[in-house]
């Protein structure tokens, strides 16, 4: 009798196990037929909500163009390059081609206005302005310039001034007589802008003279003119260089004054390279 019990228990069991064995096969089969609810993290707007602050680009502010630094031009006393940029220059040449032209107010609109040597503005300002923002000076007219020390260096504080000359004038070990005096000036006139051209930059200037003419400067005993430098600096300066008073090739038949301020020299007696 026991035994008969014990028997149908475990018929019992076993039917019993089959049953929710079955029953869970079909559950877990109908629960996989059913499309998954979508989940928070993979919903698009979700992500638009939750996007994090650094995927958001931020408008980026325009930069500013640096200030070219022209190498070959050395500050007198502090010896630091020369950092100045023009978009667009005007040249002014000595000549008096310029006289009587009335172009002064249109080189003043100019954004840098170049001038050479000892060249005057006062009194002649309707024909050739009266701005200058770079001076280019030969060694030679250095005691021109400081005679002229109060229209051109002491009212010039914002003017850059560059002065070329041989080497021999420019040493710094105090033998060089022009530099010696640009040192005096500038202790006089701490504010003034004052550089050299260095004799590297010399060198390059004379090889840019042959690669332009074919002859070399030392061998043909060439000497280039301050209006010569003064172009190729201008061409390193400025990204638009407009000229004035640049003498035409037909301009001996005129007769006229070879410089602005002057009346009785005349420009075909030179024989400078321009």
């Amino acid at each position: 009798m026991r035994m008969k019990i014990r028997m149908c228990q475990g018929v019992g069991g076993i039917i019993i196990i089959t049953m929710v064995t079955s029953f869970m096969l079909m559950y877990n089969s109908s629960s996989g037929d059913r499309p998954s609810a979508p989940s928070p993290q993979s919903s698009p707007s979700s992500h638009r909500l939750h996007a994090p602050a650094s995927a958001v680009k931020k408008p980026e502010r325009p930069k500013k163009l640096p200030t070219w630094t022209l190498e070959g031009y050395t500050g007198v006393m502090d010896h630091k390059p020369l950092r100045m940029h023009c978009r667009t220059c005007a040249l002014v040449t000595s000549s008096g081609q310029l006289t009587g032209r009335k172009r002064g107010e249109e080189i003043d609109r100019s954004e840098c206005v170049i001038r050479m040597n000892d060249a005057p503005s006062v009194g002649f300002q309707q024909d050739v302005g009266g701005r200058t923002s770079l001076r280019v000076i030969a060694h030679s007219s250095l005691q021109r310039v400081l005679r002229s020390r109060q229209e051109l260096l002491n009212v010039s504080q914002d003017t850059v001034f560059i002065f070329w000359g041989p080497s021999n004038a420019m040493r710094r070990d105090g033998k060089g007589h022009v530099y010696n005096n640009l040192k005096l000036l500038k202790q006089l006139l701490p504010k003034l802008k004052v550089y050299i051209i260095s004799r590297i930059k010399m060198l390059k200037f004379d090889e840019l003279f042959k690669n332009e003419t074919g002859i070399d400067r030392k061998s043909s005993s060439s000497w280039l003119s301050t209006g010569w430098f003064t172009m190729a600096i201008a061409l390193e300066l400025c990204d638009r260089i407009n000229v004035y008073g640049m003498v035409p090739p037909d301009s001996c038949r005129w007769g006229c004054a070879y410089h602005v301020q002057e009346k009785k020299s005349f420009e075909c007696h030179t024989n400078e390279i321009l």
